[in-house]
């Protein structure tokens, strides 16, 4: 069931709606992914399978995140940074101090402001190969860049995307939490507008389904939803990570929807307006590859 609330900002009201739903899949024992749904941060981590305490891992980084912002509907960029870096050491925590390795992907989006007379922005960041994907009624598009083996290859022009998803080393991540002790996620900025939407996710989604399959989930849960009257519908994350499982469910899948409303505020939400002396020096240099 889908969480609905709303912020009262200085030009206007901003309405979200957002939920989550994980499942360990059809294959795997555990469930290692965990995730974050609350105002103002939402966020997906994967632990890394085959290492010791991937469950762990991730639970820690998102515990983090949660701690980091329990009690507060409101948060800055900079906070959302500093709260990433946090959350790696929770991740290296995890291990004790023994031999073994632990480590989990981690992606999200927070709505932050950059300064008091700025505008609010989605803040989408991102280490691994979970992903965030934006929706505008017609067309998903992938935010994130993988920082993964193969898509290294695919930049290289070694292979396709196509060829991506059946690659041997489809599953080594280039970047996760608990890798090292500094972590280097890609963070960059969104203006808030309108209506959006964005769909975090782990690769159990992915691997399942095609975005166009995923698109036409949710083209599909929208028809559904008019049509319900009685009951407690099922959320657009629940029907996607059930339609993955269904798939063949080869590993957890998460998903994390989240929606935004502003109403009444001014034209003034555009890249142009962001104060850049406000904006950490990191903003400007972490955006995503292509």
């Amino acid at each position: 069931m889908d969480q609905m609330t709303e912020l009262q900002l200085p030009s206007g009201t901003a309405r979200f709606r957002f939920g989550g739903y994980s499942d360990r899949g059809a294959v795997r024992r555990l469930n290692e992914d965990s995730f974050l749904a609350s105002l103002p941060l939402f966020a997906v981590a994967d632990g890394m399978g085959g290492h010791a305490f991937g469950d762990r891992a991730s639970q820690a980084a998102i515990g983090a995140l949660a701690q980091a912002f329990d009690g507060t509907t409101h948060a800055t960029a900079q906070q959302v940074l500093e709260t990433i870096h946090g959350a790696n050491e929770a991740v290296l925590a995890v291990t004790g101090g023994s031999d073994e390795v632990s480590g989990t992907t981690l992606c999200g989006v927070a709505f932050v402001e950059i300064s008091p007379t700025d505008s609010h922005h989605w803040m989408a960041f991102n280490v691994g190969d979970s992903r965030i994907y934006s929706w505008d009624g017609r067309h998903l598009v992938q935010l994130s860049v993988d920082h993964s083996a193969v898509q290294e290859l695919v930049d290289l022009g070694e292979i396709t995307r196509l060829q991506a998803a059946t690659h041997p080393d489809r599953n080594i991540v280039t970047r996760a939490l608990g890798a090292d002790t500094t972590v280097e996620p890609d963070i960059w900025l969104l203006p808030a507008r309108g209506h959006q939407t964005f769909l975090l996710c782990s690769d159990g989604l992915n691997k399942e389904l095609s975005d166009d399959e995923i698109a036409r989930i949710i083209v599909f849960h929208g028809s559904e939803q008019m049509r319900e009257s009685d009951g407690l519908p099922i959320s657009l994350s629940e029907r996607l990570v059930c339609a993955a499982v269904a798939a063949g469910g080869s590993d957890n899948v998460t998903v994390v929807v989240v929606e935004s409303d502003l109403v009444g505020s001014s034209s003034k939400s555009s890249e142009e307006t962001v104060n850049r002396d406000a904006m950490p020096a990191l903003l400007e240099v972490t955006k995503p590859r292509g």
